[in-house]
């Protein structure tokens, strides 16, 4: 297993590194082009993905892996045999058991006489464990955008976990000036959707990441399409359910979840929940299966669109929910009160941002976020101050740039008490709206302590009982793959004192 340095080797290497040629002939196909991963860590255990690639190969293939003690494989703790068959695309989803708590393994695959690079993963601490955490939040990795120098980077950081908040491929067709070309046309079919998956996880800093550590992951709008809601388009195509099947089932095949997150009938399970030791509870959410259409769409049109909230009376519907009533109650009833943190990882920006003077109930709303379902959102900060939740701090992406923000029963009130604390991480590479408009809007939105959408890369977390330590860290240039890495800010919340504080 190679280690972090190794890694950092492999993200700058060719795509088909010579490591997936090892143990072939030189005839044969490469058939771990796509890389592994490794997520879902608990702590017995956690889920080893990969997916066969090349042409021609068997309808049901049989893999072989293992998990070992050390970097050399002479200590194996467990291995086991799965077919990869064509129905999923050759994927693997193999689920190691019975694990040491707290641990690092490494792990690789064989198959058709070659083996796999070898990753890096861990088992969550056991449940009564006194522990920390350091873990990034990553999302909206648009190829034809911009190199991923951010997973680079991130591949050689010293985390526990990454938690990638959506956005993972994008369905578009490439403009010809695009930096590097999308394949083929915009994606639709389940083919499609397996082929832009291939073409993503063939850059090698990505496969680098997957490599470094596990992942935890939820998916947005992009895997499927550009603002869907439930099973509405934003072009209100008619059929648009079978797209979506199509979508889930190639979002689980590509990712390290476990055999019972197979897609059933179209839907698909997402939210869930992961505790790390005494130390955290993660609450995993999906704000697009389940949510109501935006508020007051353009004639023609599903979608998002930015309105001003005093002519769009639909924002403050009560029944209109982001997550749907049972995902409310699911999250309402599982608030951890005995750890010192819960850690809401959703998709997008949840504090209120407004382009204009807020004052007497006006300002903007963008209907695609937490901003277009307003009552939804307070129902959420109300059950947190309800209960008096410990540490509570909502992870997010989506929206291509950073914000620390304080959140607020009653953003209007400056007075209001912090309830909870935000950070909306930029993305990999995906581009952001124009500074300048982010910095006008500020001044209107006081509990923002920072935006910045100029900048691409992720958010790096150290965590312990007594505070948690956000570092923005940024690519100079996400055009050049080779890009150098900066912090841009850095935040602290104190344990028992809601809101980030820069550090």
């Amino acid at each position: 297993m190679p280690n972090r340095r190794d890694l950092l080797t492999l993200a700058l290497a060719p795509a088909v590194s010579p490591a997936f040629l090892r143990h072939a002939q030189a005839a044969d196909l490469p058939r771990f082009a796509l890389g592994i991963a490794s997520g879902q860590p608990h702590a017995g255990g956690m889920v080893l993905w990969t997916r066969l690639s090349g042409d021609n190969l068997p309808p049901q293939v049989d893999v072989a892996w293992e998990l070992a003690h050390d970097e050399a494989f002479t200590r194996i703790a467990a291995r086991g045999r799965e077919s990869a068959v064509a129905a999923d695309a050759h994927s693997v989803h193999a689920e190691p058991a019975g694990l040491e708590p707290g641990r690092w393994y490494w792990y690789r695959f064989s198959a058709l006489g070659q083996r796999s690079a070898a990753g890096r993963t861990r088992t969550a601490p056991a449940p009564d464990a006194s522990t920390r955490l350091d873990f990034a939040i990553a999302s909206c990795q648009r190829w034809d955008s911009g190199h991923y120098a951010a997973w680079r980077h991130a591949a050689a950081e010293p985390l526990d976990l990454v938690l990638f908040l959506g956005d993972y491929i994008y369905e578009y067709a490439s403009l010809p000036a695009a930096l590097r070309l999308h394949d083929g046309p915009p994606v639709r079919t389940l083919d499609q959707y397996r082929a832009r998956y291939a073409q993503y996880k063939s850059d090698p800093a990505l496969q680098a990441a997957h490599a470094a550590c596990p992942w935890l992951v939820i998916a947005d709008d992009h895997e499927v399409e550009n603002d869907y809601a439930g099973t509405q388009s934003q072009t209100l195509q008619w059929g648009f359910e079978s797209q979506r099947a199509a979508a889930y089932r190639a979002w689980w095949e590509h990712m390290p979840l476990p055999k019972a997150a197979r897609p059933v009938d179209g839907a698909l399970r997402m939210f869930g929940r992961l505790d790390w030791g005494r130390l955290a509870r993660f609450h995993l959410l999906d704000d697009r299966q389940h949510r109501d259409p935006q508020a007051c769409a353009k004639p023609g049109r599903g979608g998002s669109n930015t309105v001003r909230v005093k002519g769009c009376p639909e924002l403050l519907d009560p029944k209109r929910s982001l997550l749907g009533a049972a995902q409310e109650r699911w999250l309402a009833e599982g608030w951890d009160l005995q750890r010192p943190w819960n850690l809401l990882a959703q998709q997008t920006l949840m504090a209120r941002f407004s382009d204009e003077d807020p004052a007497g109930g006006g300002g903007t709303a963008w209907t695609d976020g937490w901003d277009g379902y307003p009552l939804a959102r307070q129902r959420l900060l109300s059950a947190v101050a309800e209960r008096h939740v410990r540490g509570a701090v909502v992870l997010g992406g989506d929206v291509h740039a950073n914000y620390v923000a304080d959140l607020k029963l009653d953003f209007a009130d400056a007075k209001a008490p912090v309830i909870a604390s935000e950070f909306c991480g930029t993305s990999i590479s995906s581009l952001g709206r124009d500074q300048a408009r982010v910095q006008a809007a500020l001044p209107f939105n006081p509990h923002i302590h920072l935006g910045r959408s100029d900048r691409r890369g992720y958010v790096r977390f150290s965590l312990d009982d007594k505070q948690l330590l956000a570092q923005l860290r940024t690519v100079d240039d996400a055009r050049d793959p080779a890009s150098a890495l900066q912090t841009q800010a850095r935040f602290v919340v104190e344990a028992g004192r809601p809101g980030p504080q820069a550090a």
